[in-house]
């Protein structure tokens, strides 16, 4: 048996065998990952098309992106709404994949065959009577339908296509900020159904944007937000030492001066998950009564710990 870096060749078969394991397994990780992707791409575009036909087709309810682009087509020029889609969408496909890249064009490809395909479906199976009278609850949920919607598309690391091009290609070009041409675009779409819509179905389009907005910047940061704990105590060893044992969770000393006294000091630093604050706490105060905590919340962490496993779960 013979060594070579960190793998053992053997004599027999002359492979490398630890080499080729951790290469088969990060294979099947990785296949693992685009199927999952792929599965959570048609379910996201599958529960935007349920919105459309639930709640805003049957309610006459005014709309941004590309569907609302359809539903002033079907008004002018009686297009169907999934044919127009349909159509919007490959031109928008072909405009990002020359403008964008290859690469974008793989990811956005799904949704720009899959939605407008489903949304035809739907269509003929569920007709187009109202869910409920309702236009409140309609505006409502069909915000919070689309926001869903897109967002777990966004979390899987595709685009939804359509209306969502243009301002990526306006930002590479131009280098206008992608939320500035995206809400213009919006208000433009809203403004000219306006013109076959009343006063009131625009402020219930306005509500419907605002909403899956809020909604899609929910779901982008579900289930990712972490607890930012900084520690200023006379103990900070201590303190490093207990939360690295028994939390489990990394540590960074930061170098610091009291305010009052101007006494140098370590200040604790680490990122928590929620449920494990209130027994960080009672650690800390155990240890120093006097310890001074401030608490903040993060957006996304990434690293060992919490993308990656931690150290005993690798064993």
């Amino acid at each position: 048996m013979k060594t070579i870096g960190t793998y053992k060749k053997t004599e027999k078969t002359g492979g490398f065998l630890v080499l080729r394991h951790k290469e088969t397994a990060g294979r099947k990780k990785t296949m693992n990952r685009k199927i999952i992707d792929l599965v959570t791409i048609l379910i996201g575009n599958t529960i935007y098309a349920l919105a459309v036909v639930l709640f805003i087709m049957p309610n006459n309810l005014i709309t941004g992106g590309t569907t609302g682009i359809a539903l002033t087509m079907e008004h002018f020029f009686k297009i169907p709404v999934s044919g127009f889609v349909m159509l919007f969408n490959l031109c928008m496909f072909a405009v990002g994949a020359l403008v964008l890249g290859k690469k974008f064009a793989l990811t956005t490809a799904i949704s720009t065959f899959y939605y407008p395909v489903i949304l035809g479906v739907l269509e003929r199976f569920l007709g187009t009577a109202p869910f409920t009278e309702d236009i409140f609850l309609n505006t409502v949920f069909a915000g919070l339908l689309i926001g869903a919607a897109i967002g777990i598309v966004v979390k899987a690391g595709a685009s939804t296509g359509g209306m969502d091009i243009p301002p990526l290609v306006l930002y590479k070009t131009l280098r206008i900020p992608v939320s500035v041409s995206m809400y213009v675009f919006d208000c433009l779409i809203l403004l000219v159904q306006l013109s076959f819509r009343d006063r009131e179905r625009l402020l219930y389009g306005i509500c419907l944007v605002f909403i899956y907005t809020i909604v899609i910047e929910k779901i982008l940061v579900l289930g990712r937000q972490k607890i930012q704990l900084q520690i200023v105590s006379v103990k900070t060893q201590e303190i490093r030492e207990a939360v690295l044992r028994d939390i489990d969770r990394g540590v960074t000393l930061l170098h610091g001066e009291t305010g009052y006294m101007g006494r140098e000091c370590d200040v604790v630093y680490t990122v928590i998950s929620s449920r494990e604050l209130a027994k960080v706490e009672r650690l800390v105060h155990e240890i120093d009564e006097q310890a001074f905590l401030v608490v903040s919340h993060v957006s996304e962490v990434s690293g060992r710990g919490f993308t990656q496993k931690k150290k005993y779960e690798e064993k």
